[in-house]
C-alpha cells in the first residue's frame, strides 16, 4: 500500500476523515477532498503530514457544479502522478416530503449523491486504469429500504447501487468498483428517542460507527482483490430485521 494513492470525497470531518485516516495508516498517500470545511480538512492534513510527510494533501471543490469532479481528480493526480482508489464518500442529505420538495433539491441531492460519483470516476478511470485500481461508493441501507419523507435522498443512494454495478461491468476487467451502505454510525443530535427505536430494529442490537465503515473500505481496496460490483451493508444486521 506504500505507494499507492486514495482520494477521497467529503472527507474533512465524520466518516470521510475516518477513512481517510484508515487508508493512510495503511501506508496509503491521501487527497482530501472538501467542499466548504477548510479547517478541518487542513487540520486532518498537518496530521497526517505529521506523520508520514508528503503522504497527503487538500483539494476544495463544489462537486455539484461542471468541472468540480474533474478538478479534484486532476489535483491528486499531478500531485503524485497516479491515482489507485476513488472514494466517493461526499453526499447531500434533508428531507424532502412529497408535495414540498422542489426541483432545486432533486437537483442538489441527485447531483452529490449520483451525479458526482458518477463523474468523478470517469474522470478519474485512465488513471485507474494505468494501476488496476478500484472504487468504492459510500450509498446507504435507505438506497435499499427508503427512509419516510426523504424519497429524492432515497432515490439517489438507490442509483449509487446501481451505478456501483454498471461502473463495475463498464470498468473492468482494469478497476474493480463496489459500494458500502452504512446503517446506524452517526446520529443527529437529540434524537435519542429515534435513536432507541432505531436500534431495537438492528439485529445486533447496537449501532456502529465510523470505524466500521473505514475498515470495510480498506477490505474493498486492499483485501477483496477478486469482488466487485457488490454492495456491502454495514449495518449491523438492520435490512435482514425487517
Amino acid at each position: 500500500m506504500a505507494e499507492r494513492v486514495a482520494l477521497v470525497t467529503g472527507a474533512a470531518r465524520r466518516v470521510g476523515a475516518r477513512i481517510v485516516r484508515e487508508l493512510h495508516a495503511a501506508g496509503m498517500s491521501v487527497a482530501i477532498h472538501f467542499h466548504r470545511s477548510r479547517r478541518d480538512a487542513e487540520t486532518l492534513r498537518e496530521e497526517l503530514e505529521d506523520a508520514r510527510p508528503g503522504t497527503a494533501m487538500t483539494v476544495a471543490a463544489d462537486l455539484v457544479e461542471p468541472g468540480g469532479p474533474a478538478s479534484v481528480v486532476a489535483a491528486a493526480g499531478e500531485r503524485w502522478g497516479r491515482l489507485d482508489v476513488l472514494v466517493n464518500n461526499a453526499s447531500t442529505f434533508y428531507p424532502t416530503p412529497v408535495g414540498e420538495a422542489t426541483e432545486s433539491e432533486w437537483n442538489d441531492l441527485l447531483g452529490s449523491n449520483l451525479a458526482a460519483p458518477f463523474f468523478l470516476a470517469q474522470a478519474a478511470t485512465p488513471l485507474l486504469r494505468a494501476v488496476r485500481g478500484s472504487i468504492v461508493n459510500i450509498a446507504d441501507v435507505y438506497g435499499h429500504r427508503p427512509l419516510a419523507g426523504h424519497p429524492i435522498y432515497s432515490a439517489a443512494k438507490a442509483g449509487l447501487v446501481m451505478l456501483t454495478r454498471s461502473l463495475a461491468l463498464e470498468l473492468g476487467p482494469e478497476v474493480r468498483v463496489n459500494s458500502i451502505s452504512p446503517g446506524a454510525v452517526l446520529w443527529p443530535e437529540n434524537d435519542e428517542p429515534d435513536r432507541r427505536r432505531i436500534i431495537a430494529e438492528i439485529a445486533l442490537g447496537r449501532s456502529g460507527d465510523p470505524g466500521d465503515v473505514a475498515r470495510a473500505v480498506l477490505f474493498l481496496v486492499r483485501d477483496a482483490t477478486y469482488v466487485t460490483g457488490q454492495d456491502l451493508a454495514v449495518d449491523g444486521g438492520r435490512l435482514v430485521s425487517g
